[in-house]
């Protein structure tokens, strides 16, 4: 083998020679004539396009009323109207988009270039009064208002309009569902309403009604006269199992309160938050107990995914409210991803969901006349006028600490002190010390599989961007410009999450409840997500409140337009904002 190396080695050195000698050899001749040109090569396939992200801009704006004013729209395609629940006033509000341009509004956070008119809604069905509504939903003719009852027994209702096609909504039906019905749905076809009915307890946890999904079915345009109703009552004895694949059950079981002995099961714990779904599967998001139920709608039957937790030991985190930015990684705390808005996607022929991992906690108060009565009827404190019922928040400082454990350093080091966390994990025998802290929601947005497995987080983004951008005004609240005043307490809570296609690219756009601003994410492949965008229409100065005027504040809804059904012909975010009362249409434009 050598001995060919080395003849073959010779034989290039000879030709090399020879063709280094022709230099040397007279003039060279005339030039020969040009040879026919070759064929052409295969051409290759076309590689895949480059996000370059999005540019966002308001162009429209609406202010519907103060706070709670806007929290749910939607949008009907045919009239280029948007639908709003009005929680102030207890009405819809309805508002033409049809003439919105593409301009720009000169001045976004205090001008408005659209205007509304309102949907009263019935204040009694069969005798049964009712609450302020709480959701809607659009398909073709059709409205859909989610009402609760206004005693925490009773059943909610949906209530349907039609003539939305003529842009003229009359009342057309109702239809009962399960208690405290807060998110209403259509299934993409039209032929299922689907509501989750989260069974919310009285302020002293004395009446507990059970959550529970409730679908009615719709037929050429018209909705069933029932509904049936999915309970959870199947999992009464699986919490044990629940709790170990990431779940939690906070509520005070086994106390007494004003004479009644609280026995909470899981049916009552489990409290649905808000619905994504397709024509034959429905995703329902458990926030409080961090999970999602998975209903299959042919077999009518429900299964549950837990979600796990989050360790912030390996991401970014500011935990102190100091005026400044104050980013760490912290050992022994974990996010717990408790989400609120859920919606879907699909790629490569299966179903993703995507999750804005607010948190939330329990929190109850009944009234007292003082300390003593209080006290005596089974509160845990009294403080400033109000009875404690039950809570399941702490600050870190106050949890007792297992010897040696994580919870114990994480106190040693003292900077979380005093983040708020929950006292429903951490405690695994139940002997009173805890080994580590679970923090509210995970401050991100997650795409999971349908196994329930996380394909992408967001990570610690969503604060070191906007750190980034507004320095110690980020982590505000949202009605009052104090910069770093939620860093103790869920930081800046996405809320709101929508999927759209722009060409040939997938974005999900994520609203933050506390600081307002909107984050865009390239997600066409849900295993290689960037960062697209920020943007927030905010006056952050200091010491300035919603009373002010400063614009867009707690995003609680997004609604994704097309380019064929904007009236702008590029594609829209319509958003709601309940602290400021305030609708805003964001122009999307590729870069």
């Amino acid at each position: 083998m050598l001995n060919n190396k080395y003849k073959m080695g010779v034989l290039a050195l000879m030709v090399s020679a020879a063709l280094t000698g022709c230099s040397l050899d007279g003039d060279d001749g005339a030039q020969g004539p040009q040879g026919a040109q070759g064929e052409q090569g295969a051409s290759g396939a076309d590689g895949q396009d480059a996000s370059l992200g999005v540019n966002l801009e308001v162009v429209g704006r609406a202010v519907v009323g103060g706070v709670g004013a806007a929290e749910i729209v939607q949008y009907h395609a045919g009239t280029q109207t948007v639908y709003a629940t009005n929680g102030e006033s207890d009405t819809i509000s309805v508002i033409s988009i049809a003439d919105v341009t593409s301009e720009a509004l000169e001045a976004p956070t205090s001008s408005t270039n659209l205007t509304n008119t309102s949907i009263e809604l019935p204040t009694e069905i069969d005798g049964v009064a009712l609450a302020g509504l709480t959701s809607i939903a659009v398909f073709d003719d059709l409205l859909a208002v989610a009402i609760p009852a206004d005693e925490k027994s009773d059943n909610g209702f949906v209530v349907f309009y039609s003539g939305l096609n003529d842009s003229a909504p009359v009342l057309l039906s109702s239809v009962e569902v399960g208690n405290l019905p807060d998110n209403v749905v259509f299934t993409p076809d039209g032929t299922k309403v689907l509501t989750a009915n989260e069974g919310e307890p009285s302020d002293d946890y004395t009446i507990d009604p059970e959550g529970s999904i409730s679908v009615i079915n719709v037929a050429d345009g018209v909705p069933a006269d029932s509904a049936t109703t999915l309970t959870f009552e199947g999992f009464n004895d699986s919490q044990a199992d629940l709790e170990a694949m990431g779940m939690m059950f906070p509520n005070p079981s086994g106390r007494t309160i004003n004479g009644v002995t609280i026995d909470t099961t899981v049916a009552m714990d489990l409290e649905p938050e808000y619905i994504t779904a397709t024509n034959d599967m429905a995703y329902v998001s458990l926030q409080e107990n961090n999970g999602v139920a998975v209903v299959d709608l042919e077999a009518m039957t429900i299964s549950i995914m837990g979600l796990g937790v989050k360790d912030w030991g390996d991401y970014q985190i500011d935990v102190q409210e100091n005026g400044e930015v104050s980013f760490g990684q912290y050992d022994g705390l974990y996010g717990v991803y408790m989400p609120d808005t859920i919606t879907k996607m699909e790629w490569n022929g299966a179903t993703f969901l995507l999750t804005a991992n607010e948190g939330d906690a329990r929190e109850y108060i009944f009234d007292a006349d003082d300390e003593a009565a209080c006290l005596a009827a089974g509160g845990l404190e009294f403080d400033d006028g109000d009875c404690l019922a039950y809570t399941d928040e702490a600050k870190i400082e106050d949890l007792t600490a297992a010897t040696n454990s994580e919870l114990a350093m994480l106190q040693a080091n003292g900077e979380a002190d005093d983040l708020r966390v929950t006292t429903a994990m951490g405690d695994a025998d139940g002997d009173g010390e805890f080994d580590a802290a679970y923090t509210y929601g995970a401050r991100s947005f997650t795409i999971w599989d349908q196994n329930g497995q996380v394909v992408y987080d967001s990570g610690d983004d969503f604060e070191r961007i906007t750190a980034s951008v507004h320095g110690a005004a980020f982590n505000n609240g949202d009605d009052e410009n104090e910069g770093d005043s939620r860093s103790e307490n869920k930081g800046p809570e996405p809320e709101a999450i929508a999927v759209g296609t722009i060409g040939s690219r997938t974005y999900a756009f994520i609203g933050l409840e506390r600081m307002g601003g909107l984050f865009a994410y390239d997600v066409t492949n849900p295993y290689n997500v960037s960062f697209s965008a920020y943007a927030i229409n905010r006056d952050l100065t200091e010491g300035l409140t919603v009373d002010d005027g400063i614009g867009d504040l707690a995003p609680e809804s997004i609604v994704f337009v097309t380019a064929e059904q904007s009236p702008t012909g590029e594609p829209l975010l319509i958003v709601g904002n309940e602290v400021s009362g305030s609708v805003t249409l964001w122009q999307v434009t590729a870069n």
